[in-house]
């Protein structure tokens, strides 16, 4: 038995935030508070959570794991290792692997692996389509019996709306969750940054805000018709989250998350032509960032994720358009959120809610909580200490982030993935 004595105990999913101590056991909570009859002092693990906070372990909405494929880039050892510093015992992984998750071997693969790493719970999200080629419907049933959580097309966005509405009509049938990142690529084009003033002053080509938001829009209305759950992943625009709020409004069963790099920085910060900023969807102006931390406080952004994309060095060296898109973003996903609890955007709970229970709820999976019998996933994390993130501190094969250099406040000193402790500092 594991005791976390004397540690701010928050859990969103029961309104729980005290002060107070948290018993394991045989992998699951065992008790919050008194003891149980059971419990002997002598035997049991103590973890000192004082001055600490406790929460259930964070579930990240969307991890590129790599592998297979990419490992020259990043592994599932490598990943799932980063993810437990971070606190992270749940990672989403998008199907754009090699080969892609469109057959049960890729899914069990990716899953067996992580188990054998026995850092952090992998959740594969498979294929729509075959190949992601959007134009034969994916073996949907066989992957969701293999283990995969929810199915998306990836950015590799299905222009044939009858395919997409027949994709949807299937999911619907068996009450699939279906991710959309929202991307209509005519009109990305060979755009490498947000359309706009800046991009125009460093001569690069642009990509407009309708990019997406003429992708949300198709995609909400083809929602409604098939009725299919649906989640909206890694937004940048006011305008998309404007539009899926009014559906929700209306009763459509969709959500959304956003990446938490597109709370702090704009397409302005790529004026030094530092490739760290170059992203997959583009950091958007002024305005749009303004919009989506609005949406944050009111509550229209459901979840918080970090869109962990690792690259090796050579990728982000080149002419700023030449190179790859996408940040290193697992190990710094809670410390730029306690700066938004810093802000007094949010409360300490309201974060730690868009990190465990609210992606639970998305994914409709028993996690993110410390309910007495629940999996005995925990995150011990003192908000206060400050690190540096630089070439040692960060354990993902991926150095790519524009944070490098930075000291940031938020560490985690302990993980524990179903009631073993995977991580401590």
């Amino acid at each position: 038995m594991i005791r976390i004595a004397n540690g701010r105990v928050i859990d969103p999913a029961n309104n729980l935030d005290t002060i107070t101590d948290l018993y394991l056991d045989l992998g699951v909570v065992a008790a919050i508070g008194t003891a149980p009859a059971e419990f002997d002092e002598a035997t049991a693990t103590l973890i000192d959570a004082s001055g600490q906070i406790v929460c259930p372990g964070l579930i990240d909405l969307s991890v590129h794991l790599r592998e297979p494929g990419y490992t020259h880039k990043a592994t599932i050892a490598s990943e799932t290792k980063a993810a437990a510093s971070a606190g992270i015992t749940t990672v989403v992984c998008p199907p754009t692997s090699k080969p892609v998750i469109d057959s049960t071997a890729v899914a069990e693969l990716i899953q067996d692996h992580a188990k054998a790493c026995g850092k952090a719970k992998v959740l594969p999200v498979g294929a729509l389509s075959l190949g992601l080629k959007g134009q034969q419907l994916a073996p949907m049933s066989a992957l969701a019996n293999s283990g995969c959580i929810a199915f998306s097309n990836a950015r590799a966005t299905i222009s044939n709306s009858l395919a997409l509405l027949r994709c949807l009509e299937y999911a619907a049938t068996h009450d699939f969750l279906v991710i959309f990142n929202p991307q209509d690529n005519s009109l990305v084009a060979n755009g490498v940054l947000h359309e706009g003033s800046t991009s125009t002053n460093m001569g690069l080509a642009g990509i407009p805000e309708a990019a997406e938001t003429i992708e949300v829009a198709r995609s909400l209305i083809l929602i409604e018709q098939s009725g299919v759950r649906a989640h909206f992943g890694q937004l940048s625009c006011e305008r998309s989250i404007s539009m899926i709020a009014q559906a929700r409004s209306k009763g459509l069963p969709v959500t959304a998350d956003v990446a938490i790099q597109h709370f702090f920085f704009t397409d302005e910060n790529a004026k030094g032509f530092n490739s760290m900023f170059h992203m997959q969807p583009p950091l958007r102006s002024q305005l749009d960032r303004a919009g989506l931390l609005n949406a944050l406080v009111t509550g229209d952004i459901q979840a918080i994720c970090s869109d962990h994309q690792p690259h090796e060095e050579a990728a982000k060296h080149a002419p700023f358009a030449a190179t790859e898109a996408g940040i290193s973003g697992l190990e710094t996903l809670l410390p730029l959120g306690l700066q938004l609890v810093e802000q007094g955007l949010i409360n300490l709970p309201q974060l730690i809610e868009k990190l465990t229970s609210a992606p639970a709820k998305i994914l409709n999976i028993a996690a993110g909580s410390l309910t007495v019998g629940a999996d005995a996933s925990v995150t011990i994390f003192d908000q206060n200490r400050s690190w540096l993130v630089d070439q040692d501190s960060l354990l993902s094969a991926g150095k790519n982030t524009p944070l490098l250099g930075s000291q940031l406040k938020g560490r985690v000193t302990h993980t524990l993935l179903a009631g073993n402790l995977v991580y401590s500092l």
